[in-house]
């Protein structure tokens, strides 16, 4: 056990799974989109629907989803803040199957129209899982430096992604291969011990059968 595990994150109260975790959600939520969030469908699963509004557990998520870390002092108020960011969102309540209790499901739209869907769960001092990413079952913290690559389920995709890394000198700590169905889309998660530099997605972007990038650095 760690002194971390005992005394707990650094942030703005009253709950570090209701209300810190909640942030980090909405916060890797927001880097896995690629841009700002400008709507949020967002369903609220267990102990997030039955005590969720008390913790402020709504108000945390919409923090994230701008931008804010969950020592902001401004996650109180985050409702005022969504307003004049141009983000509208909208929470229900529902029941989604195998997974913690303090669960949600966001659903998100840029401007662009570009949209994406995450179910995460927080697992208590402050540390999250996320779940699925657009319907596919993966599993990351969230913790490290991570690559997201949504690509087609095609011979030698892998390959090229570890070679990029390997060229940009970036090693890898985890990696998952995850996939809806052979031939279908899929997603790569790497976990990486450096920073993830903007080029290396960018050089990702272009290649053929790659549909998306995203990178969540822990140092920005």
């Amino acid at each position: 056990m760690k002194l971390f595990d005992i005394i707990g994150p650094v942030m703005t109260g009253p709950s570090s799974s209701h209300t810190a975790g909640a942030v980090k959600i909405g916060l890797v939520s927001r880097a896995l989109l690629g841009s700002t969030p400008a709507r949020a469908e967002i369903l609220l699963h267990g102990s997030f629907a039955q005590t969720g509004r008390g913790h402020g557990t709504d108000r945390a998520l919409v923090a994230g989803l701008l931008g804010m870390r969950p020592d902001d002092p401004r996650i109180p108020e985050s409702f005022s803040y969504a307003e004049e960011a141009g983000l509208s969102f909208d929470f229900q309540t529902g029941s989604l199957k195998n997974v913690h209790p303090n669960t949600a499901r966001l659903t998100l739209w840029d401007k662009k129209g570009n949209r994406l869907e995450v179910v995460a769960s927080s697992l208590g001092g402050g540390r999250i899982q996320i779940c699925r990413v657009d319907g596919i079952d993966i599993g990351f913290s969230g913790g490290s430096n991570t690559l997201i690559v949504h690509n087609e389920d095609k011979p030698g995709c892998a390959a090229l992604v570890t070679a990029l890394l390997a060229k940009f000198q970036l090693n890898i700590a985890t990696i998952q291969l995850c996939r809806n169905f052979p031939g279908g889309y899929a997603v790569m998660v790497i976990e990486c011990d450096q920073h993830i530099p903007a080029q290396l997605a960018e050089q990702l972007e272009k290649t053929e059968g790659i549909v998306r990038v995203t990178r969540l650095n822990l140092d920005v």
